[in-house]
């Protein structure tokens, strides 16, 4: 644990000095500027345990004015990619009533090692880079309370991890501390293709939330669809 977080602060320092550079532009139109560091038990990602059961740890800086935003997110990582940065932009508007988000993330993993297959003799694997592995997303929300929304994300990355055309969507509603979402992922390798999730959150406040997961469907039982519960606590460095 002392390890992962020495790894953490140190990713911390750096997304915080790239991101104080690259967005000075904005700083200098009154730009909101937000960050905050996060624990959960697992690594929690679209109905699945990427961490094999071990905890997360996060760290995200956030720049945003006039309904512009980007950042940079880092975690612990995965089991089998190690450590993760995430880098984000986007826009966001209202117009006849509806909130539109429109999202760029791409996932970063300069860890990932190297793979040899000795009965070919090929090499596979390694640190995956900027667009990689990358999302592109629209979230669609009523936007008076934003209590129901719809996210339709694909891949646009190119990448060997076997995630040909790619898409996640989601739709989810919240209702008081209570949130619910059901997620479908969908791709022509069959490695995703049909997998779907249920969660059901409780935030009790903004900084402490409870996620029960559940997978709907498993893809023939490819993957663990036991019953996950996820708490995560989130502490803001600030504004």
């Amino acid at each position: 644990m002392k390890k992962m977080t020495q790894k953490l602060l140190a990713t911390s320092v750096v997304a915080s000095a790239l991101a104080m550079s690259a967005y000075a532009p904005l700083a200098a139109a009154e730009a909101e500027l937000d960050a905050s560091v996060a624990v959960a038990n697992m690594y929690y990602w679209r109905g699945l345990d990427l961490g094999a059961g071990d905890p997360a740890l996060i760290g995200d800086v956030n720049v945003s004015a006039s309904g512009f935003y980007a950042g940079l997110w880092a975690s612990s990582g995965d089991a089998a990619l190690g450590t993760e940065w995430d880098f984000y932009a986007g826009y966001g508007f209202e117009v006849g009533g509806f909130s539109v988000d429109l999202n760029y993330t791409t996932y970063m993993y300069p860890s990932t090692p190297y793979v040899y297959d000795e009965e070919s003799e090929e090499v596979s694997g390694g640190p995956l880079g900027f667009n990689d592995v990358a999302d592109v997303a629209v979230t669609l929300g009523y936007a008076p309370s934003e209590a129901v929304s719809f996210s339709l994300m694909h891949r646009v990355g190119i990448s060997d991890l076997g995630d040909d055309d790619y898409t996640y969507s989601t739709l989810s509603a919240s209702f008081g501390s209570f949130s619910v979402l059901y997620g479908v992922h969908a791709d022509d390798s069959g490695t995703y293709d049909g997998l779907s999730h249920l969660d059901l959150t409780y935030s009790y406040n903004e900084n402490l939330s409870f996620t029960l997961g559940k997978l709907v469907d498993d893809v023939d039982g490819a993957y663990n669809d036991e019953l996950k519960f996820v708490v995560k606590l989130t502490l803001p460095l600030g504004n």
